[in-house]
């Protein structure tokens, strides 16, 4: 009788089952969590964990970087402290002229009966560092919920339009820059108000997208958000039109921009809170009202009066 002794480890299935498995339950993951973000909860709390470990390994470079940049920060500020005061002389003029504009600006709009501009409200944050993903443009800064911040607001800087936030974990939140392939900005050009949306390219550029091949668009024109989107303020700086090209062939003209903001550049932004959506009036709700029931052919009140009587 053929007696084999048992195996002195026990084997389970085939390395390349194994493999097979996983690998089909990685796939599984990404797709359900691309398209239901099912995992978004599970992110959200693997960064309590590892926020910690992060900031930790943070320490030594900044303090390698403090320590090496201490003993020049003096003189630096000192020379940028006296180029501020000279620069705030010089444009002390101006400041004075364009708050006596804004005022009569104001008193404009309450003789016209018009709303006025909505004042840009925000909260500075840090840029911390950039995401891992190297076909995406996004950073991360040292803002999240306990800051009281939200998936939309937009983010500036002293110059223009970075990019939107578009993932809070509690402690950080992670902003798409403008220059992302899967971002995009409504925006008008300032010298003729033509709108169009502006879409990143990848590669720190941006295109101004659906405009004719005979638009009235030129070098160096200023792109602004329009807010038809009502997520960004209008009159913010975005871009400016650096290359045009013109083809008789297609329909629309391909035209580069580049970012009037310091997108690819490291510092402090602000976090704008998202714009007041304010309802619409009961008068102008009964006047649309009274326009539907008028383009149908029956009186406000007809069907009221038919009831009463029945």
């Amino acid at each position: 009788m053929d007696h084999q002794p048992p195996p002195f480890f026990k084997r389970g299935p085939a390395p390349l089952a194994r493999l097979s498995f996983y690998a089909a339950l990685s796939l599984a993951l990404i797709f359900i969590d691309s398209r239901f973000q099912t995992l978004e909860l599970l992110r959200q709390g693997v960064s309590l964990f590892t926020h910690p470990m992060q900031q930790a390994a943070h320490v030594p470079v900044e303090f390698l970087q403090g320590g090496g940049s201490y003993f020049s920060s003096i003189t630096r500020l000192q020379d940028e402290n006296a180029r501020l005061k000279r620069a705030q002389l010089d444009g002390a003029e101006t400041l004075l002229r364009s708050r006596q504009l804004e005022v009569e600006n104001e008193r404009l709009r309450k003789l016209l009966d018009l709303k006025g501009r909505q004042k840009a409200n925000g909260r500075v944050a840090e840029i911390l560092y950039a995401a891992r993903d190297p076909f995406s443009r996004r950073v991360i800064v040292n803002k999240g919920q306990q800051d009281k911040i939200i998936a939309g607001q937009p983010v500036v800087d002293d110059a223009g339009v970075i990019g939107q936030v578009t993932r809070v974990f509690p402690f950080v939140s992670e902003i798409t820059l403008i220059t992302d392939k899967d971002q995009a900005v409504p925006v008008q050009i300032v010298r003729n108000g033509l709108r169009s949306v502006v879409f990143g390219l990848g590669d720190g550029q941006l295109e101004l997208r659906f405009m004719p091949s005979n638009a009235d668009v030129q070098n160096g024109d200023l792109l602004v958000t329009s807010g038809l989107d009502g997520i960004f303020l209008s009159g913010l700086p975005v871009a400016k039109v650096v290359h045009i090209e013109r083809d008789t062939s297609y329909s629309f003209a391909r035209i580069y921009c580049v970012p009037v903001a310091g997108v690819e550049n490291f510092g402090e932004v602000m976090v704008l809170d998202p714009p007041d959506t304010t309802p619409l009036p009961a008068q102008l709700t009964t006047e649309a009202a009274s326009g539907a029931a008028a383009k149908s052919g029956a009186k406000p009140g007809a069907k009221k009066k038919r009831l009463k009587r029945e």
